[in-house]
């Protein structure tokens, strides 16, 4: 039961309409506090509101044709300018025209696993074209050189007094004499020139010579006819072309009658100390045993010798293998036992190889014959050679 007041009204009635009605006044509050709470939650979820969603669907709806069109329509442009940049990775021929014209350039120019010496040409004097130094024998270049100029060393310790075996006494005797000395020995020359030279001292003189008395004079050499006509011709192409002096040009010494490469560097080396290789049988004979080279054009045969030395040592060269090819490596027999290079030699083993037998091979100075000078250097006499006799001697 309820609690009754003073007045006899029950209490518990009274105030719980009051309770009842002050919860009712208080349940908008509730009901505000409520969607407060769910605006919040909402505002929570979704900070911008409605307005955002819509503007976020409008930019939804806008974007979408953009997603279409940019991957696939926009890229296609850029595949085709892809197609059209194509040319420039073709451009790559270019480059290959461009190394195809530095190779074609680069054998032009082509350098010398080994570069040989040529002189211009003038006239008659065709330079010799310079080749790449090839050891035949499957040597290497830098070998071939190295035992090439140590062959030449131990020559020159063998033949210190080698000198052209020619006698002369000014350049123009020197050149009649090597003119004669082709298809004959020196010392046969020398044996003839004497009487030439006594009755034709000059240029002038032998110009204007009798040709039947200069063959008369030239019989022993051998080829008199043809010699004649040379010694005369170029007797007198000195008067009318050099003033009667001798030319110590190679380009001017080749236009000569009878007088080529060979010659003019005979000439040049030993008259005028102008250095050259003298290319004669002996030389191309030995060079080819050596394996220097496999070359048989004397020209040739000069160039390819040429790039294995230095130029300043043509001449003296020349004396050492024209020396060591008549003493000692002859054609026919060459005496290997008693060959100084021995060692260095692939074509050891082609002649005598005992010793004993090979010293009898030996010829001139090395076998204790005269040499074929009949004046030859003091150094050559000093060094135990002897001079040949004259022609008719007993």
């Amino acid at each position: 039961m309820g609690e009754r007041a003073p007045d006899g009204s029950s209490k518990t009635g009274k105030s719980a309409k009051k309770a009842i009605g002050a919860e009712e006044e208080t349940s908008p509050a509730k009901k505000a506090t409520g969607k407060a709470a769910k605006k919040v939650t909402k505002r929570a979820e979704n900070p911008a509101g409605k307005p955002a969603e819509k503007k976020a669907a409008s930019a939804a709806k806008e974007t979408a044709p953009a997603k279409k069109t940019a991957p696939g329509k926009k890229a296609a442009p850029s595949k085709t300018a892809a197609k059209k940049s194509t040319p420039a990775k073709k451009t790559a021929p270019a480059r290959k025209t461009t190394s195809a014209r530095k190779a074609a350039v680069a054998k032009k120019v082509k350098p010398a696993d080994v570069v040989l010496p040529a002189e211009a040409a003038v006239g008659k004097a065709a330079p010799v074209k310079k080749i790449a130094v090839r050891p035949p024998g499957g040597e290497s270049p830098t070998a071939l050189v190295r035992r090439a100029r140590r062959i030449n060393r131990e020559l020159a310790e063998v033949y210190p007094y080698a000198h052209p075996e020619l006698d002369f006494e000014n350049p123009f005797q020197l050149l009649v004499a090597t003119v004669l000395s082709a298809q004959t020995t020196d010392l046969r020359v020398n044996q003839t020139t004497p009487a030439l030279f006594a009755r034709y001292p000059a240029p002038e003189d032998l110009a204007a010579a009798n040709p039947e008395e200069v063959e008369q004079i030239l019989r022993p050499c051998g080829f008199f006819r043809a010699k004649t006509r040379s010694v005369i011709g170029l007797s007198k192409s000195l008067v009318e072309n050099f003033g009667g002096e001798v030319p110590g040009r190679l380009e001017d010494l080749v236009t000569l009658p009878g007088v080529g490469r060979k010659t003019a560097f005979v000439v040049l080396g030993n008259a005028y100390g102008r250095p050259g290789i003298t290319v004669d049988t002996h030389f191309q004979r030995l060079v080819r045993r050596w394996q220097w080279t496999d070359e048989t054009d004397p020209d040739k045969i000069e160039a390819a010798v040429g790039a294995l030395f230095p130029k300043s040592e043509w001449t003296d060269l020349s004396h050492h293998v024209i020396w060591h090819g008549r003493r000692i490596c002859h054609a026919r027999k060459p005496a290997c036992g008693a060959c100084p290079i021995a060692p260095l030699c692939p074509a050891y083993g082609e002649g005598e190889t005992d010793p004993e037998k090979a010293k009898k091979l030996l010829k001139y100075e090395k076998g204790g014959f005269p040499g074929q000078r009949l004046n030859p250097p003091q150094a050559y006499l000093d060094a135990g050679g002897k001079p040949a006799p004259p022609l008719g001697a007993a």
